[in-house]
């Protein structure tokens, strides 16, 4: 399926390639006749003058001024197609590095995460290749942070059931539209390649147009203007003397001291065009669809498409009133413009009346097309991935009723399907915590962040890289990847310390939804001796909670908790031994790992090793 997927969009850009080059070789041939219009024109127009033939000269330069203003206006046109030909190609080009997890060809982008978030730096949620890096597709400010805490505030935003199912269906409704998720990206792309800043727009509508009296202002201006034509009208027949000077006069006073006030509009407003470009692109195509086999994007765009207030009414006249403010950028037209009529003062007072109105209503849309632009990327990751598995929410009575997950053949989905290897795994006891030991490099890292990421992709409403997957909501909370911090004055085995300390307070918490907590060598900042101690020790408290989860450790040690009448329970990963090279299978295993490699690597590395290792 994933192939067939990398087939389609592979013949879509060859396709596109082919027409690309056969409109590039238009375009040249459009401006040699551009350059052959123009030379033959100067040079057949020149003769006739120079023969006198005036008439003949002139109605010869008009029909020479008219084919060139149509071939031009056909060549603009084709420049345009081949423009929106390129973002279209760069757009399936991404699609399939996604595709392929081509890391170098995924736009990157800035990830914004506070520090000591429970589990997205140790699940590769945020950072370079991460989950979010391969997800982003959203083409607004609004839908990419939207999609951040769909998938990084899942400890504090628990989705209720109907709520959790209304996204999945939203998602899986976009993911069934690929020309509509690719028509998005595109019209705001052939405007900017900057995301739909929806924070400008918002600021733009806050501070609106502060200048004091400004209907009074607008309404003397214009009688000053209409008064100024009049007299100079009379006054060029001679009816009257030259009074159109004085109300001319008093207009300018009025619009020099009205020009402060306007003056700071300039800079947002040219700010805000481009992004009220984008927003009416967008809008347009949604007010031009009709969903009706897609009812939850039905009712979600239902203000965007009704008769009465549509988006791209308002945008538009936004967009009218932020062009006719920005002529300021040519100052001479500019000025003569406003010495005959009151421009700026009238634009600002009809920005101010659609600001407004818009301040009630934007806001809401925007917050409308920021679910819609993040299930866009949801539903796009689906698309690419047709094999993964829509994921079960189950909805325990209880607290303490059938808590965990259930998965069948579940893989990593930052791992290529050619290198992934899937395991499978049941998990359905509070208190339960499983000791997963093994080996250097044979899996037990990946397979802890396959449990996390999985899990964060099914609470945020996104298939996952299983064959089967049901769940119930569970907190995530891990200490997985673990730095010291010479800013704060820690050590490792400090920070790691506090990390464990987050976890059994969360375990520990009576309100809200159980924890998953996924756990990676444990306290292997210290010494042998008060490291079993302390993992021990730490492991009995977890029981206690109102968590579960898995605990990796090189410790064989613990394995023997599992005898002693708990919770506790054992599997491992193992390696053979091939030709005297390690072969790792990273196959889950029941038991505790019989069998270990350190000595093993050191030697193959060319370090010194003991000699009675057998």
């Amino acid at each position: 399926m994933n192939q067939k997927r990398a087939h389609t969009i592979e013949h879509g850009l060859a396709r596109a390639e082919r027409l690309f080059t056969r409109g590039t070789q238009a375009s040249t041939s459009y401006t040699r006749w551009r350059l052959t219009i123009f030379f033959t024109a100067f040079v057949i127009c020149l003769a006739l003058y120079k023969s006198e033939w005036f008439h003949t000269g002139n109605l010869t330069l008009l029909g020479f001024l008219i084919l060139f203003i149509t071939v031009t206006y056909f060549h603009g046109r084709l420049k345009r197609q081949l423009h929106r030909l390129q973002r279209w190609q760069h757009i399936k080009r991404s699609n399939l590095a996604r595709l392929r997890l081509d890391w170098p060809r995924i736009p990157s982008r800035n990830f914004s995460v506070q520090d000591n978030h429970p589990y997205a730096n140790d699940l590769d949620i945020t950072g370079p290749h991460s989950l979010l890096q391969l997800l982003d597709t959203t083409f607004s400010l609004p839908g990419q942070h939207r999609l951040d805490q769909w998938l990084l505030e899942q400890n504090e935003q628990h989705l209720r059931f109907a709520e959790w199912t209304d996204r999945q269906s939203l998602i899986k409704e976009m993911a069934q539209l690929p020309l509509l998720r690719d028509r998005m990206r595109l019209e705001a792309r052939l405007i900017s390649n900057q995301p739909l800043d929806g924070n400008r727009i918002h600021e733009a509508l806050q501070h609106g147009v502060d200048v004091p009296h400004l209907a009074i202002r607008f309404f003397a201006s214009s009688t000053l203007c209409l008064l100024t034509i009049v007299l100079g009208v009379f006054a060029a027949h001679g009816s009257i003397a030259g009074y159109w000077v004085l109300s001319f006069g008093l207009y300018v006073m009025l619009y020099f001291s009205t020009a402060g006030s306007i003056a700071p509009l300039f800079g947002r407003v040219l700010d805000l065009h481009h992004e009220l470009e984008k927003l009416v692109a967008v809008f347009r195509l949604l007010e031009n669809r009709r969903f009706t086999h897609h009812p939850q994007l039905a009712h979600l765009c239902t203000p965007l498409t009704t008769k009465e207030g549509r988006p791209t009414a308002l945008t538009r006249q936004l967009a009218r009133m932020c062009s006719g403010l920005s002529i300021k950028a040519h100052p001479l037209v500019h000025m003569l413009i406003n010495a005959i009529l009151p421009w700026d003062i009238g634009f600002a007072y009809r920005l101010q009346k659609t600001c407004e109105q818009a301040k009630t209503t934007l806001p809401f849309w925007m917050e409308q097309l920021a679910t819609v632009d993040a299930a866009s990327a949801l539903g796009t990751f689906a698309y690419l991935n047709p094999e993964y598995v829509w994921p079960i929410r189950e909805q325990p009575s209880s607290r303490q009723a059938d808590t965990g997950f259930t998965a069948k053949y579940i893989g990593h989905p930052l791992i290529n399907a050619h290198r992934r290897v899937p395991n499978s795994l049941g998990f359905r006891e509070l208190g339960q915590v499983l000791l997963v030991t093994g080996s250097n490099m044979s899996g037990k890292s990946t397979f802890l962040r396959t449990i996390g990421i999985n899990i964060c992709l099914a609470q945020a409403g996104a298939p996952v890289c299983a064959q089967y997957f049901s769940w119930t909501w569970l907190r995530l909370f891990c200490c997985i990847r673990v730095t010291d911090s010479l800013a704060e004055g820690l050590s490792y085995f400090y920070a790691e310390v506090k990390r464990l300390k987050i976890v059994l307070d969360a375990v520990n918490e009576r309100d809200g939804h159980s924890v998953l907590f996924l756990i990676d060598e444990i306290y292997k900042g210290t010494n042998n001796r008060e490291r079993l101690g302390g993992s021990q020790a730490f492991i009995q408290a977890l029981q206690k909670g109102y968590g579960l989860g898995l605990l990796s450790t090189h410790d064989l040690e613990l394995a023997q908790l599992e005898t002693n009448g708990s919770r506790v329970s054992n599997v491992h990963f193992q390696e053979t031994v091939e030709k005297g090279k390690l072969r790792f299978d990273y196959q889950l295993r029941p038991g505790p790992c019989p069998t270990t490699n350190a000595l093993r690597i050191m030697e193959q590395e060319g370090l010194p090793i003991p000699e009675d290792r057998e």
